[in-house]
Parts: C-alpha cells; structure tokens; sequence
C-alpha cells in the first residue's frame, strides 16, 4: 500500500511534464491528461478500500524518517478526499476536451491547459496526505499557481480583473499561512503534523489561542467562510466553465479539510467553538441572501458555494464524532453537486448564450436533456429527500441536536431555512430559464432580479448558442450519475465518513500512522 500514495502527486506531476513536451501535439496531451487521472481514481480507489479494511499508512520520502523528513499519510479521510476529488478532476478534464474539441480550443487552449490542469491536480492531492504544515503550504502554493493560470484562460479584461483580485487574496492569505509556520517552529521547533499534536498542547493557552487563530483565518479565507469570503463571487464565474467547476467543487475543500485537520489533530478540545459557530451562521445566511439576490446562474451558484461552506463550519464546530461524520459526508456530497451545477450552467450558457436570468427562456423545449442534468443536482443541492444533500443535512442537525447549546439550535433553524432558500433561488433559475417560453424572456424591471456585480456588462453578454457535444453532455451526466450513487451508497458512505470521524477524534490514531514504534515528543 506504502508504493500506492506517492502515486497520486507524482502520477500527473509526470503527466504535466509530458504534456508539456506534447505541447504541439494536441490528441497526445488529451491522452496523457486523462489516463494519468484515471489511473489516479483507481489508485485512490484502492487507498480507500485499503485504509478502511488496514488503517492509514504513511511514506518517509527519500528514506528520510519523521519529523525530519517530508512525511505523506494516509487516512480515511485522506483516502476519501482522495478518491473524489480524483473523480471529479476526471469528468471535468473529459467536460473540457469536448469544448475544446467544438470550440478549437479557444477557452482552454490546450497547450497551456493540460499542464496546468495536472499540477493543479497534483496540488489538490497533495493536500490531501500532507504530514507537515510545510508541505501543505506547498500543496497550496502549487494549487493556487497553476489555478492563476486557468482562471485568467483567454485574456479577457474581466478574467485579468478577476486573476488580481484572486492572486492579492490568494497571497494574503499564503502569507498568514507561512507566517503561522515560521511562528509555530519558533514555538515547538517542529512542523510534523503528528509531532504538533503533542508539542501545541504543552504550550500556554494564550499561545495556543493566537497560534490556532492565525491557522483559521489562512485556512478561512482559503476555504471562503463569511467575512473572508468577498472575493469568491467576483472571481469564479469568470473563467471558462470547466476551470469554474473544479474551483468550485475543490478548492474551497481543500480549506476546509485543513480546518478540520487544525481542529482535530492540532488544536483538539473544541476552544473556538462558539466563534465558529457564529462563523457558521453568517456564512449560512449572508451567502443564501446573496444567492437569492442575483439573476445571473454562475454568481448565484457562487454565491451558493459560499452558503454552504457553512453547514461544514458547523458541523466541525459540534465538535463530535457524529458532527464530524456528518460533515465529512457533507464535503463528498458538496464537492460532487457543486461540480455538476457549473458543469450543467456550461451546457445552459452554450444552449442560451448567456447565463442571465432575464435573458433565457425556452430551454426546456430547445434541449430536455440539459434539463434534466440542471434539475437533479439543483433537488439535491435543495436538500430534497432522497437525496445525499437532505442526508448529509440531517445528519449535520441530529448531531447538532445532541449537543446542548442554544446557538446549535439557532444554527440549525438557519441550516433549514438556507436549504429552503436554496431550493427556492435554484427552482427559480430553473424555471425561469427552461420552463419559461422564450417569447416571454424580457429585461426584467424588480429590484428583486437587479444585478448585483461589479462588471454586469460582462455576465449580461448574449454570445453565439453553440451545440453542446455529446462528450461534454456524457461528462455531465457521469457527475450527476456520481452525485445519485451517494444517495443509492448513503449507508457505507456514511458509515466510513462516521469511522474517518471516529480516527480524527482520537489524535494518537494519526500519530501511530506517523510513528508507529512511538517516541514522538
């Protein structure tokens, strides 16, 4: 299993390369992009079958033994983000090949796409089964180069506006982050996750508070909670319809997962509790209300990206196996739905033109299929019973449920409403943009349906309809294939999401991967 991990980060590292080189060669970088992914969704298919039936494992890079060396591990946790992720990364590249291919190439161009698709990627994972805060910062630093480079894909004046704003946040934060770092060394003189975990609790309380602050702030604005979360609406919608739906579905998990790292194996005792609550609230009720104000599709699924980050803050902050196994489950749901609506609004844009609300009309006729696609995630994303969104939510308010505070229950009667009003914000786009002959589509004169953004001009844009090519559509209905399989597979899943909790609330699991004959001090 130890041969399996550093797989995931050096398998599309090597792709990038050789896509690279391929750079004149189109069908070969396609070829390498997506069998270096595949062959990383059944690596991490195997990881998750092997964590959960052995445990984690971990790998000394270089021969070089913890907490001196660089130290990749693997949990259940890990190996599920993992597999997700890897997933997802898949049916976007594949999504993006066909618009590639019906396009020419003019929103992705391939030669500078696939490399940056693939380090993106490498990033993503190493992430995942980083062992120290230094790597992680590289992880992110990888990550957020390569994003630079897919968010500003066509050089248009609102993708180069969109890539500052994103960049000076992006370092902001990069630099909270490293200066945590340097400050946390300098207090224990070690940045081994597993080493921290022992080393931060013998430190004072008040160094711990300031230490684990400095953490959450980097890790929020990475992860887009409210009042860090200004920048995102602003920056995704702008970027081609592939790289807005990996951004969308990945990068803001991947902050989440280090504040469920920082609060489980670094700071355990749950001593922010209630600041993460009321953190969970405004981001709940400020990014639904902003969803609810907008008539352009993208800046309202943004919008409802950020909402939602919230019900993961409040499930971290119940601070319980059952709260954490809830979110856990939650992320895999988000990621894979968040990822299927920008896919589907991909399609929408290309059938209508546009995705301004009060420009669209007649979809449903013109194309049932694109429909449909935009109709299920939607349901789900609602909360709607069957579906993995209404499991995951109610599990976040039964867990919520047990722990005796009256703030939970404030947050669980705004986790109900937010699901309401997202149901309502994405049926009303629905309705308006397929039901709704296409005679009747006009400027819209509520203030209700004014729009809320700083370049309208662009979002408003009628462009040329295109086809939609049956691999972008195949794409497409693989993730919403996806997003259905974790309602039909609820009960393992979340059983496994619920014994990933169980190994995050007992720290010295994660240590024993690290150093299993002990001796960590």
């Amino acid at each position: 299993m130890n041969s399996l991990i550093p797989l995931v980060v050096l398998l599309p590292l090597i792709g990038a390369a050789g896509a690279l080189v391929a750079g004149r060669r189109p069908r070969l970088q396609v070829t390498f992009s997506i069998t270096v992914l595949s062959l990383v969704v059944l690596t991490s298919a195997a990881l998750v079958y092997l964590t959960d039936q052995t445990g984690g494992h971990a790998v000394e890079v270089g021969g070089w033994s913890a907490p001196f060396g660089i130290v990749l591990v693997v949990d259940r946790l890990s190996a599920l983000m993992l597999l997700i992720s890897s997933i997802v990364l898949l049916c976007v590249l594949v999504f993006s090949v066909g618009q590639g291919m019906a396009d020419g190439d003019r929103e992705t161009p391939v030669s500078i796409y696939h490399p940056s698709y693939l380090i993106l990627a490498a990033g993503v994972f190493n992430a995942f089964i980083a062992g120290d805060l230094f790597n992680l910062y590289v992880s992110f630093e990888i990550l957020l180069v390569a994003s630079y480079v897919l968010l500003t894909l066509g050089g248009t004046q609102a993708r180069i506006k969109a890539g500052i704003t994103y960049i000076i946040v992006s370092l902001v934060s990069s630099m909270l982050f490293l200066a945590s770092i340097a400050m946390i060394y300098g207090a224990t003189g070690t940045v081994n996750i597993a080493q921290l975990s022992v080393r931060l609790g013998e430190l004072p309380a008040d160094i711990q508070l300031v230490l684990q602050i400095m953490l959450l702030v980097a890790f929020g604005i990475k992860a887009a909670v409210f009042p860090l979360s200004f920048w995102l609406p602003d920056s995704y919608p702008t970027a081609p319809a592939p790289v807005t739906a990996v951004f969308a579905g990945l990068l803001t998990k991947v902050g989440v997962y280090a504040i469920i790292r920082t609060e489980t194996i670094l700071f355990p005792g749950n001593t922010l509790q209630t600041v993460l609550l009321v953190v969970a609230l405004l981001t709940l009720v400020i990014g639904i209300l902003g969803a609810v104000a907008q008539s352009d599709i993208k800046r309202m699924l943004s919008f409802t990206l950020v909402s939602h980050i919230g019900y993961m803050i409040f499930g971290i902050a119940i601070g319980t196996v059952a709260g954490m196994g809830a979110t856990i489950y939650y992320v895999i749901h988000h990621i894979t739905v968040q990822t299927t609506l920008f896919l589907a609004t991909g399609l929408v844009e290309r059938q209508g033109g546009t995705t301004a609300l009060n420009r669209l009309g007649g979809l449903l006729k013109a194309s049932p299929v694109i429909a449909v696609l935009f109709f299920i995630p939607a349901l789900n994303l609602g909360g709607i019973p069957p579906f993995s969104g209404f499991i995951g939510k109610l599990g976040l308010f039964e867990a919520g449920a047990q722990a005796p505070s009256p703030l939970i229950w404030v947050l669980i009667g705004a986790g109900a409403l937010t699901s309401l009003l997202t149901l309502y914000a994405l049926m009303r786009a629905w309705s308006l943009a397929f039901w709704r002959p296409k005679r009747e589509a006009h400027e819209e004169e509520s203030p209700a349906l004014d729009r809320i953004e700083e370049a309208p001009e662009e979002a408003s844009d009628v462009q040329e309809t295109k086809a939609s090519p049956r691999i972008m559509i195949g794409a497409t209905v693989a993730m919403v294939t996806v997003s259905v399989a974790l309602t039909v597979f609820a009960g393992p899943l979340y059983s496994m999401a619920t014994r990933a909790a169980e190994n995050l609330e007992q720290p010295t699991d994660y240590i024993s991967l690290v150093f299993p004959e002990g001796g960590v001090s």
